[in-house]
């Protein structure tokens, strides 16, 4: 097929195309291996929340340092996010998620072996720099694998995967920390490599990005490609800051939420789970609840919906102190303050091309894990001053925020058609300063993203085709 045979392929054709495809074998198997990956993850980072108590008195640690294990493995997801997003967008999902996978394992097993704060800490943060990887890659995966019009709620369903993490971690660190201790804990974090393995074994690229490599020798730069024009970098600035506020509210409420049931009601760890497992399980019911709202109504009314009711929760459970109150509040404030994880793997995917969509994933949402890195820090000097609860309550303001954030930067994209061979890219004169060829997809999108015509003509060196359709948007 010529590239202008190419571009003139309609989104009404791709998309019904799309719809007419059943999930295949395929498409679940990534699925599956990208949420237990997430899972292993999720898993990981709780039994550190539980483990605090136990490794601070053991190491002599101080509060600050303590939390500090948690900021720096939330720091090293940064430089990990960038190390694989930008590989996966060269060498492939499969292989770099694989990668990714083995060094969280591997260094998180060492954490069982450190003998001083310091050790610990960069044990942590090389961890963290595997666990950078996890995310984008398998929502990238994911989002390439599945159809359009499912493509949200299959990307909550990765998200659902950590979850599953995290309620494990709750129910069964009370029950081993007292038996193995925090050593025996952190050496369980090994189990990740098997995982790793089964993924390279059984699961292969998507199509889409298998044809994009086909037909392209050399997309540039997909860090450049991020920021590369004024429309692009507002969209990416967007997704900074809300990225930021969903991590820095959740790592703030998560870690500190088991400390605070224990220091102001008296729950010892077991209550203490239970009051967290309740929490978890709302976010759970608000992910997979949110995936099917984004595929129906739209990603930004979702977004809008979840943030409005994140705001009040965080505000109503600051409030509460009664045993019954905290169970229902907390369990509704988790479904909105992390009901929205799912919709961030859907929401990038169609915004970015292929040729830069893990990279696009990987390092917004761990830049907004490096800003969150110091929710925990934050929430603890805060709480440490004025109490828990205007720690928490404080969080609404960010949320409000967020708000302005998705209203102001981020464009709606739902069921839009993902790359085939060409990337749809949203920044064409960017994907051409690397040689490569760029899809024209955006070009029409100018209502949207407001391109310049003589920027599209330049880049594509064909006529925009007048009339036609781009995943359900006209020109």
């Amino acid at each position: 097929m010529s590239q202008m045979q190419e571009v003139s392929l309609t989104g009404a054709e791709a998309s019904a195309s799309a719809r007419a495809k059943p999930v295949d074998t395929e498409a679940r198997r990534a699925l599956w291996g990208s949420a237990l990956g997430y899972a292993m993850d999720g898993f990981d980072l709780l039994i550190l929340g539980f483990m605090l108590t136990a490794i601070s008195k053991d190491l002599h640690l101080t509060q600050p340092q303590a939390a500090s294990l948690v900021t720096g493995t939330l720091v090293g997801a940064v430089l990990g996010g960038f190390i694989f997003g930008t590989l996966s967008d060269r060498l492939g999902r499969v292989r770099v998620l694989t990668w990714s996978i083995v060094l969280f394992a591997v260094f998180t097993g060492l954490c069982a072996l450190a003998q001083g704060y310091w050790d610990l800490l960069t044990y942590r943060a090389i961890a963290g720099i595997g666990l950078g990887g996890e995310f984008g890659i398998g929502m990238a995966l994911v989002a390439e694998a599945w159809p359009p019009e499912k493509r949200a709620r299959a990307t909550s369903y990765v998200g659902l995967g950590w979850q599953f993490g995290v309620l494990a971690a709750a129910l069964v660190t009370p029950i081993l920390l007292p038996l193995i201790g925090w050593r025996g804990m952190f050496a369980i974090g090994v189990f990740p490599a098997v995982v790793a393995y089964v993924i390279r074994r059984k699961l292969h690229e998507p199509d889409v990005f298998m044809a994009h490599k086909a037909k392209t020798a050399d997309a540039g730069s997909s860090l450049r490609a991020l920021v590369a024009d004024r429309e692009t970098a507002r969209i990416s600035l967007g997704m900074i800051i809300r990225c930021s506020v969903q991590n820095f509210g959740y790592y703030g409420i998560m870690i500190w939420l088991p400390n605070y049931l224990s220091t102001r009601f008296g729950y010892g760890l077991t209550q203490s789970a239970v009051w967290t497992s309740v929490t978890i399980a709302g976010m759970a019911l608000g992910i997979f609840l949110f995936g099917h709202f984004a595929d129906r109504f739209g990603r930004r009314p979702a977004f809008l919906t979840y943030m409005l009711g994140a705001a009040i929760m965080v505000l109503v459970y600051s409030q509460l102190t009664g045993a019954a109150s905290l169970l229902i509040g907390g369990a509704v404030m988790g479904f909105f303050v992390n009901g929205m994880l799912g919709g961030y793997g859907a929401l990038m995917s169609e915004l970015y091309p292929t040729a830069a969509r893990a990279t696009a994933q990987n390092v917004f949402f761990n830049i907004g894990r490096a800003v969150a890195g110091f929710g925990p820090l934050v929430v603890g000097l805060v709480s440490a001053s004025y109490g828990f609860p205007t720690a928490i309550a404080g969080l609404a303001l960010l949320y409000i925020l967020d708000i302005v954030a998705l209203l102001t930067l981020i464009p709606e994209r739902r069921g839009v058609e993902l790359a085939l061979g060409l990337a749809r890219s949203p920044f064409p004169a960017a994907m051409m300063r690397g040689g490569g060829p760029v899809d024209a997809a955006p070009c029409r999108w100018r209502g949207a993203l407001r391109f310049r015509e003589a920027t599209c003509r330049r880049a594509l060196a064909v006529r925009p085709v007048s009339g036609r359709t781009y995943g359900g948007m006209h020109e």
